[in-house]
């Protein structure tokens, strides 16, 4: 059923959309930091698109004829309970099973005890009008469309049940395709060193260019002088940025805002119920499961910066430490001298025996709210850049010899308590070529290995600070200093050992900085390319994401090719600024890091919930920086189905206790999330959630290893599956 395709006039309509998304754009960037809350009827308030406009526009709608219209309304009209159906798991089906047909002849689901299930009976309503049920449905169809579209680009995950919908709408056979999915580092065996550089891939010897900010592979010199790149997934800004405007038109779109009000509303009402109905035999599954609790189940800190890994009193108990034994120890360097930890602490006019965790002042607190200067701050221990340069540091006078061993004093302590595994994050600024040589030495010369932990590249969007100060001619160098390493040492590992190593243990690429800061440059065709871009000023949330997805997807493309791990692309996203940052990660991102403004935007917040987009919610880090934690989305999140994971941030800030009013299956279901989300290999998590992990719904838990309810799993699947099939059924009457 060829939806959405552009007529004769395209590129007429493609301009108009362009323009709509400008001031849908403009809109957002005005009125950000004035709402709260959308309402699902004040599209005239916030958006100067008329819905008359869109439907023209966007959906052709003024092509079907009234006595279509009038067929359709008497099929809708008629129609009672919609009945839930449920893609069959065979790769070659087309069709849907009904849910009473699926449960009677699945062997897993027969393990599901029985439970009250909650159905909706009566004449059929969406909460809109017929017509508008309908383009609802084809811009909600056309919006998961696109972000499959660009996670199998990338080598990204997409989840199989939406996938199958989408098939099964498109009226062709769904196939599962592995090499969609992404790579990660198997664990080493035993008695096997994560150091060895002995079996190295040799050299392919392909010559590397970076073109408009994306990194293009060509056989040899010869190949790039004819601009004859290989073919790996190059990803095409045209088709991002027609992409691009017309989910900024669809969040905007008043039709889609109510229907997707109405679905969230019903899906939070939805689990009250069912909690109501089900919780006593939920936690009776769960006292039935032998040795397994919330404490033994395996649980990711999928948010955490390596910088602030450490609680503040593990901080101030190493300073100490290193005073008694490197007091004499020459530890740092100005331009006058050399000093010792002794002579350095002198010269701050203080003593580490009279250090406290208040003189230490490493946490934030309510000074730091909606301030992100001041909490960038806290990162110097008693203010002192000195100490964060010494202790906090990788490239220092002691080759960041301290921040290792905390490092690994952290990972010492994950061990011990088995079940807890981190992902911190490493930084990697863009500011030379040199930075990844530098970190992968440190990374591997302190054989900083831990079998609890995985790692990240942050990448700050700091640019216009580099450009101020000279150091950077443009964007396009940022880019290529943080891109064009990790092209060398895939393509040529040998050249680059200690690199190559590295880049096992990585499982993906964030985006950190202030969102709150506004660059006021909407992305669009009309923007400088990365080599262009030489204005000091920084450029948008959109644009830095762009470039990094496209450097990944053309990277994942090359290091699957040659059997290594690939990366998945991670943002801090939605944790302030305008919604557009929540519309680009929705398009790009394997999963988010805080995703708090997904509740000022129903559309995008059911989207989220439909592709099922992981977000790692760290509500205490909010809490001292920019939402309360009385009004932390997290628990609203969690009720309607979004997948959810919670996450520390930094511990060394804001390390206290999270309190929500959780039973065991929610804190247990929470945490076999945060696994899912994780990097860790497909090995340990077949160990962790059990060998069916990649199933979706009751088939894909192993009760005997995450501790979450059989009845939980199938009510989550079973709503998912009604509200993807809603959207099948809206899309029928189009045939």
């Amino acid at each position: 059923m060829p939806l959405f395709k552009l007529p004769a006039e395209g590129k007429q309509i493609d301009e108009a959309m362009r323009s709509f998304a400008e001031k849908v754009f403009a809109s957002e960037v005005k009125d950000e930091g004035g709402r709260h809350e959308l309402s699902p009827f004040d599209v005239d308030e916030i958006c100067p698109i008329s819905l008359r406009e869109m439907q023209a526009h966007m959906f052709h709608m003024e092509t079907l004829s009234v006595s279509m219209e009038g067929k359709r309304k008497k099929r809708f009209q008629g129609r009672k309970t919609v009945n839930l159906s449920i893609p069959q798991s065979e790769t070659s089906s087309t069709k849907l099973s009904h849910i009473d047909d699926f449960i009677s002849s699945s062997p897993t689901y027969q393990g599901v005890p029985d439970f009250q299930r909650v159905q909706i009976t009566g004449d059929y309503a969406s909460g809109v009008t017929v017509e508008d049920f309908e383009v609802v449905c084809q811009g909600l169809y056309r919006a998961l469309c696109i972000r499959e579209k660009y996670m199998r680009r990338s080598s990204q995950r997409f989840p199989k049940t939406p996938s199958k919908y989408l098939r099964n709408i498109d009226g062709e056979a769904w196939v599962a395709v592995e090499s969609f999915y992404p790579v990660f580092t198997p664990p080493p065996k035993k008695g096997e060193d994560p150091f060895c550089t002995d079996d190295l891939p040799a050299n392919l010897g392909y010559h590397l260019q970076m073109k408009d900010g994306v990194v293009y592979i060509y056989p040899n010199e010869e190949a790039a002088s004819k601009d004859e790149p290989m073919p790996y997934p190059y990803p095409n800004l045209d088709d991002f940025l027609d992409d691009m405007n017309f989910l900024l038109a669809l969040i905007a779109q008043g039709p889609v805002k109510t229907y997707t009000h109405r679905r969230l509303k019903f899906l939070s009402s939805k689990f009250q119920v069912h909690e109501m109905l089900n919780e006593m035999d939920e936690l009776k599954e769960l006292k039935n499961n032998p040795h397994r609790d919330f404490y033994n189940c395996r649980k990711v800190d999928t948010h955490i910066h390596a910088a602030a890994c450490m609680n503040q009193k593990h901080l101030l108990r190493f300073i100490k430490k290193s005073y008694q034994v490197d007091a004499d120890r020459v530890v740092y360097s100005t331009k006058e001298k050399k000093l010792t930890l002794k002579e350095l602490f002198a010269k701050l006019k203080m003593h580490p025996y009279d250090l406290t965790v208040d003189s230490l002042d490493v946490h934030a607190g309510r000074q730091t709210f909606q301030r992100f200067d001041k909490f960038n701050d806290k990162y110097n221990p008693v203010g002192a850049s000195e100490l964060r340069d010494l202790y906090l540091k990788t490239d220092n006078y002691i080759n960041g010899e301290y921040f290792a061993t905390i490092i690994k004093e952290v990972g010492t302590d994950l061990v011990e308590a088995k079940y807890q595994h981190a992902e911190p994050r490493l930084s990697i600024y863009g500011r030379s070529p040199d930075e990844w040589s530098k970190l992968a030495s440190w990374f591997v010369c302190n054989r900083i290995h831990c079998p609890n932990m995985t790692w990240m590249i942050q990448v700050p969007r700091i640019y216009d600070v580099f450009r101020s100060k000279n150091f950077l001619p443009h964007f396009g160098k940022m880019l290529e200093n943080i891109f064009m390493p990790v092209f060398e040492a895939t393509i040529n590992p040998q050249a680059h050992p200690e690199l190559s190593i590295f880049l096992k243990h990585i499982t993906g690429f964030d985006s950190v900085d202030d969102e709150s800061k506004h660059s006021g440059h909407m992305f669009s065709s009309k923007s400088p390319k990365p080599q262009e871009w030489t204005m000091e000023k920084n450029p948008s949330y959109t644009y830095y994401a762009y470039y990094m997805y496209a450097n990944i997807t053309v990277l994942n493309g090359l290091r699957k090719e040659r059997g290594m791990n690939t990366f998945l692309f991670r943002p801090h996203c939605g944790e302030a600024g305008a919604l557009t940052h929540l519309m680009t990660a929705f398009m790009i991102a394997d999963n988010i890091s805080h995703g708090l403004n997904l509740k000022k935007s129903a559309v995008l917040q059911y989207l989220f919930f439909l592709a099922q987009i992981p977000i790692a919610m760290s509500p205490l880090s909010n809490n001292s920086l920019f939402l309360e934690y009385a009004k932390n989305p997290f628990l609203d999140f969690l009720q309607k189905g979004l997948m959810i994971s919670l996450s520390t941030d930094d511990p060394m800030q804001f390390h206290f206790t999270k309190v929500f009013k959780l039973s065991t299956c929610d804190m247990c279901e929470v945490a076999r999330n945060s696994v899912l989300q994780c990097g860790i290999s497909h090995q340990e998590k077949a160990k962790f959630l059990g060998n069916n992990y990649l199933e979706e719904g009751p088939l894909g838990n192993d009760i005997r290893r995450t501790n979450v309810a059989q009845i939980r799993m199938a009510y989550r699947y079973e709503t998912w599956c009604y509200e993807l099939n809603l959207i099948a059924e809206g899309l029928k009457s189009t045939e």
